[in-house]
Formats: C-alpha cells, structure tokens, sequence
C-alpha cells in the first residue's frame, strides 16, 4: 500500500510543477489561411491573367462526352482515378495534394468514394479507398503473380465509366483489386503538390548536378549517395513525380490527364483501355482549339490552348508556399534539421536560370529537395521501375508547404509526420545513418524539429 502511494504522490507531483508526460508528437496540419494557390507575385498583368485563366481550366470537371450538367469536360474514361485535377490536388487550395477530413482549411471526405457510382457507375470501392484516407491511385508490380511474370508497374484505373449514363453499352469490368491485394501485387502513389513548380523547371541541370555533388565528403560518411533521374531521349535531369521521371510540367500535366482522368490528348494521344462500346469520342479528346463552343474563332491564349497546356501554365506560373513566421522552437528545429543531416538532401534553396517569365529569372528559392533519386531501403520500396529510378528509389520529396498536408510518403500510409521521418530507416536506405542520429535527440529537439516541419 505505501508503494502505491508514493508513486500517486510523485504523478501529482509531476503534474503540480508542469511537467509534460506525454513524448513528442506531431501537431498536426498547420491552420490558417492556405500558404499557397495563388499566381507568383511579380508576374505581369498578362501573366497573371494566363495563370487565372488557366485555374479555370485546372477546376473544370470532366464527363464521358462533355455534355452532363456540372460536368463540361470531355474524355473521361474508359477507366480513371478522378474528374478533375482539382479533385486530387486540393490540400490546402487548389493545386495541393490529397483532400481529407481532417485539414483545418477544408475537411471533406475523399471523393473518389462518391465517383464509383457518379452518374449512374456501376463501380464497387476499392478497400484502399476509405472516405478518411487519402486520394490514391494503384499500380501492379507484376503482370501476374507467377514466379518469373513480368513486370507490370502500370496504373490501373480504380473505376471504369462502365453503367454511366453518358457511356450506354460500356461493359468494362473493374480490375480484380481484391486478388491482386491478396497476391501482394498492388502499390499506391498520392497526389504531389504542384505550388511553385515553375521554379523547379526553370532550374539548371548544372544547378542540381552542382548541388547533388555539394557536400559530398559529409554525405558519404553518412551513408548519402543520390543520382538525378534523366531522360532516354536526349540525357538531360528529369524532375517531377514520386521517381522524378517526368520531364517537364507538360509532360507531367499530359501523362496524369491520360492516365488518371482517362483522357487522351496531344501529349499522350492513345486511350488507354479503349475496348469495343467504351469509346465514344474522336481522339485526342483534348487539343489545341481553333473555334469555341459557338462556332467562333477563339480569342485568348487560354481559349486556344489544350487543356493540358492551361494545366501546365497553371502549375509554372503558381507560387511557391509560404512558410510560417517561425517560432523559437522552430527556429531551434530548423538547426537540428540540419545538424542531424537531413539538409544533406533536403535542400534548403536553389537558384533558377533564365526565365521567360516575370520576376523568375535567376530567383533563390526554397524547396528543401534536391529533386534527386536516393536508395530509401526495403521498407519503402514499391517495385516499380520508371527511368533510372528502381524499386526503392525516390525522388527527395519536396517539403515546401508540408505544415499543411494531411498525408506522407509515396503512398499515403501515414499521417503523422514522425512516423514519416522514422520510415526512412529499411535494409539499404541512405537515410539510415541520418534517422540514427535523429533517433538520439532529446524529445524536445524532436519536438522542435517537428515543429519547424509544420511551420513550411
């Protein structure tokens, strides 16, 4: 009995002085207005009428043919993810990444719960699709699951336009996502944030080979390697996506309008899936408009241009998020973030090249990625392939704007950004050493590092 009672005496004693007894924890999604969404700031008058223009088209919802109320965009399916590019990319604005319930700016269940039977659809949710998860798209590693099949490392459409009313006599089945998930040969990918973009295609391959080889005695010691993605075609630095495989913002606007929206267009030009009775428009369904809706010649560039093409203005032209004022402790996380390595790769500020546009010529700014390719081990690794990139290496992801996501890592698997930082750690990640002396902080230091996160 005394035993019991001094160790009651010691809890109130502990909580009399206030002293904390719980550990470090991430706080969560920053709250507040949205650090980002709007046009960089010293774009011209015109420019900024471009990027304005170009949100429109960004927003617009798509349906089979075009002609479904509310749904003006033509060329979804046969299969896709979503409808609109704003329906992935919405955290915390438009031009984000994955929607959900728990963002303190806009808490909304994940939509493509209420696609699968959109307009009639007669499409059943994926398992992997919950109203409070996150936005995904699915790939298979392999063909099949025999031994010796092939690789696959393709996306296969979570829904088909099957059972629409603006697609009478398409019969397209569903993948079999329920054996494929029980073979163990599905992996997932979550929308990536496009703010600021426009910087990252403005830079130098110099300026990120220059970078990656900066530092390089200190990276080695802990264990940092790193390759930039190229392209196969002419060897220059690709730099967008999960594996940094895409080249360009159009590239990266054209292949996602084809493969998660199901529309093809004058960058990717063949349908995908485009079995006999799903098929229902002249291809590409979307290209460069000589006439508008009425007949008449089209007046603005925006008129004009694709729609993949108003994407890709919409992401070079956006600003780039705007961090929080920091407070002493996350000040005191910014030094600990760079004491314990994690600067080595993610890389506080580059620098542009020439610029065609106003006021990005030559510009620092702050990405914290040096958009190369690191080994993140077994425990990250998804089996895919795409360019040089192999199954365990990812492109450093970008943390500018990270204080307001609600979803970490290539698949979405956590919301808590230590859980994030401490999944690093795998059989062959180059993070492993820096994660060691991560995990020797004080919880305060963690704390504050953690803190400086949420303060990008």
């Amino acid at each position: 009995m005394r035993r019991k009672i001094l160790v009651i005496t010691v809890g109130v004693s502990l909580l009399s002085t206030g002293i904390t007894l719980h550990a470090q924890h991430d706080p969560g999604p920053r709250a507040g207005a949205a650090s980002a969404g709007g046009a960089y700031s010293s774009l011209s008058a015109n420019e900024q009428t471009l990027f304005s223009d170009a949100l429109q088209v960004f927003m617009e919802v798509d349906s089979v043919s075009g002609a479904i109320n509310g749904e003006s965009g033509k060329g979804l399916g046969p299969t896709f993810n979503g409808n609109s590019c704003a329906m992935c990319h919405a955290q915390p604005t438009i031009g984000g990444s994955s929607p959900g319930m728990a963002s303190p700016q806009n808490p909304v269940p994940n939509p493509q719960v209420a696609l699968a039977t959109l307009d009639g659809a007669s499409n059943a949710v994926p398992s992997f699709i919950t109203a409070n998860g996150p936005v995904r798209e699915a790939r298979f590693m392999r063909i099949s699951n025999q031994r010796g099949a092939a690789l696959d490392g393709g996306v296969h459409g979570l829904y088909t336009i099957a059972g629409r009313s603006d697609a009478v006599g398409c019969t397209l089945a569903q993948p079999d996502f329920g054996t494929q998930l029980a073979n163990h040969n599905v992996i997932f990918r979550i929308p990536t944030p496009i703010f600021g973009l426009g910087f990252v295609e403005a830079t130098p391959d110099a300026v990120l080979a220059a970078n990656l080889a900066a530092n390089r005695a200190a990276k080695s010691a802990l264990g940092i390697g790193g390759i930039l993605n190229t392209s196969g075609n002419d060897g220059t630095v690709t730099r967008f996506g999960w594996k940094a495989q895409n080249k360009s913002v159009l590239i990266f606007s054209g292949e996602a309008y084809n493969v998660e929206q199901g529309v093809s267009n004058e960058a990717f030009m063949s349908e995908r899936s485009a079995v006999p009775g799903c098929v229902f428009n002249t291809s590409p369904e979307d290209a460069t408009n000589m006439v508008n809706g009425s007949g008449n010649s089209v007046g603005t560039a925006s008129e004009m241009s694709s729609d993949v093409v108003n994407f890709a203005n919409f992401i070079r032209l956006s600003a780039p998020a705007t961090p929080a004022t920091m407070s002493s402790s996350a000040a005191s996380g910014a030094t600990a973030f760079t004491a314990v390595g994690c600067a080595l790769c993610h890389s506080s500020t580059l620098t542009t090249g020439p610029s065609r546009y106003t006021g990005m010529s030559n510009a620092a700014y702050h990405p914290y990625s040096d958009f190369a390719l690191h080994h993140m081990g077994s425990g990250l690794s998804d089996g895919v392939n795409q360019g040089a990139a192999g199954p365990d290496q990812f492109r450093t992801a970008p943390l500018w704007g990270v204080g307001q996501r609600l979803y970490f890592l290539h698949d979405g698997r956590t919301s808590d950004l230590l859980q994030a930082i401490r999944a690093h750690t795998g059989n062959g990640s180059e993070a492993n050493a820096v994660i060691n002396r991560f995990n020797k902080l004080s919880p305060s230091q963690v704390q504050n590092l953690l803190n400086f996160l949420r303060a990008l």
